[in-house]
């Protein structure tokens, strides 16, 4: 039996941590099904006992690290 599965979806700004609802970083897809979400700062407080239970990690902490501007500068007004 094969089984296949569909890539997960990118993690957006609405995704929130299961631990203390910041914007999440990283999705952790369980052996036993669902899935739960952390932000980076509780992905590294709980990462051994993660690895232990998961079956995938999408790991997007690298966004952190990103030049890209945090938002739009809006033009300025006379």
């Amino acid at each position: 039996m094969t089984t296949t599965i569909a890539p997960s979806a990118p993690l957006t700004a609405a995704d929130r941590c299961d631990r203390c609802g910041a914007q999440a970083y990283l999705r952790v897809e369980l052996m036993s099904g669902g899935e739960l979400l952390f932000c980076a700062h509780h992905a590294r407080e709980h990462g051994d006992k993660l690895k232990e239970i998961a079956s995938n990690v999408v790991d997007e902490t690298h966004k952190l690290n990103s030049d890209a501007p945090m938002a739009a500068k809006a033009p300025e007004t006379e």
